[in-house]
């Protein structure tokens, strides 16, 4: 498993989980909102110049772009060739 930030461009993965910091983490909540779900695949599309930030990232046929410390959480297991 790894966080969403540390995909190379244009590797399809997997959520996995989103890291919550409490019960009611607003940041989560909304991330699950905007469909980071468990299952759901997913794929970084770009990442900004300057220490990649923010994280271009690709949900179905919708572009998301998070900062970095949003897709940190973010788990994904990467899909192997």
């Amino acid at each position: 498993m790894h966080q969403l930030t540390d995909l190379p461009r244009n590797t399809n993965a997997t959520i996995s989980e989103v890291v919550a910091h409490g019960d009611l983490d607003p940041i989560a909540v909304r991330l699950a909102e905007l469909g980071f779900v468990p299952g759901e695949p997913v794929r970084v599309v770009a990442k900004g110049p300057v220490g990649g930030d923010p994280v271009l990232v690709q949900i179905g046929y919708t572009r998301f772009a998070l900062r970095r410390s949003e897709a940190a959480r973010v788990m994904v297991c990467a899909e192997t060739a």
